[in-house]
């Protein structure tokens, strides 16, 4: 497959696995909780109604700011899944989520701007955790390259496990996620006005959710990286593994301080990403 028409396959077919992602977490969740709970599809229903509403814009730029949140993103994950450069790809899906922060920030409203700043913290928290899991398959394959870290023959998983579990602590802030959604939160229990898109509505929200799905497929793909030389069968269960233990992680905790989010993230990328930077080359050496 050429890396064109996977590129194409991936803006195609993202969406679609993104919605199925979002139910099956909602099913999942209210199975924990011993509710019915939504179908499976309603995300979708929910994103169908979104784009029949007409969007009350706060200011002419709010909108520019959303569709370059969903075009960075969507960009980074074309570029991902068609081989490209994983530091790229990084670089890419941090630039859409400063446009998320900006088109934030350009509602004068003070939840809005608290919702700003709380995303702005979390950025924070992840980033150095991200760009120690680029520079950590680089070491472990030589290469930045998406489809060459794919073909290697030694699983990165095997030789970078402090970074990997440092990255599932990080995808529970990148998916939103309690302990650490504190932008932005899905569960009625965190806070009656979701802050971060609080003046986003029709439209424009059905296009943060739909940048959303594009965004979950992408982070669930780079952790696919690490165990994709034990064939796809067994990458892609391992995969549906973490996702589920970031669910049970979501409904089995209650929000932490910002304070304690972006110490612990630090920590984790210090102790876990650093001290396996470290020992990547006796690691190697081993294998």
């Amino acid at each position: 497959m050429t890396p064109l028409l996977s590129a194409l396959l991936y803006l195609v077919l993202a969406p679609l696995a993104g919605c199925l992602l979002a139910g099956l977490d909602r099913v999942a969740t209210a199975r924990m909780q011993r509710r019915k709970g939504p179908p499976l599809l309603q995300p979708y229903y929910d994103i169908r109604k979104l784009m029949g509403k007409q969007a009350a814009e706060v200011n002419r730029f709010q909108g520019y700011y959303l569709a370059g949140f969903l075009c960075f993103t969507a960009g980074a994950g074309a570029l991902f899944f068609g081989g490209g450069d994983l530091l790229l790809v990084i670089f890419a899906l941090t630039l859409g989520a400063v446009m998320l922060v900006l088109a934030a920030f350009s509602a004068h409203t003070p939840f809005a701007h608290l919702g700003a700043h709380r995303e702005l913290l979390q950025m924070l928290a992840y980033e150095p955790m991200l760009i120690l899991t680029a520079l950590g398959l680089f070491l472990a394959t030589h290469s930045f390259g998406v489809a060459e870290i794919a073909d290697t023959a030694k699983a990165p998983v095997l030789v970078l496990p402090g970074i990997f579990v440092g990255y599932l602590f990080i995808l529970t802030i990148k998916l939103r996620k309690s302990p650490f959604d504190l932008s932005s939160a899905h569960h009625a229990h965190q806070e009656l006005v979701r802050g971060l898109t609080v003046e986003i509505s029709g439209g424009h929200l059905a296009l943060v959710e739909l940048a959303h799905w594009y965004e979950n497929v992408l982070l669930l793909g780079i952790l696919y990286l690490f165990l994709a030389p034990f064939g796809w069968a067994l990458a892609l269960a391992g995969v549906a593994l973490c996702y589920l233990i970031e669910i049970v992680v979501d409904n089995s905790s209650a929000r932490l301080r910002w304070e304690t989010a972006l110490r612990s993230s630090w920590l984790v990328a210090l102790i876990l990403g650093g001290a396996n930077i470290l020992l990547v080359p006796v690691l190697l050496r081993g294998w």
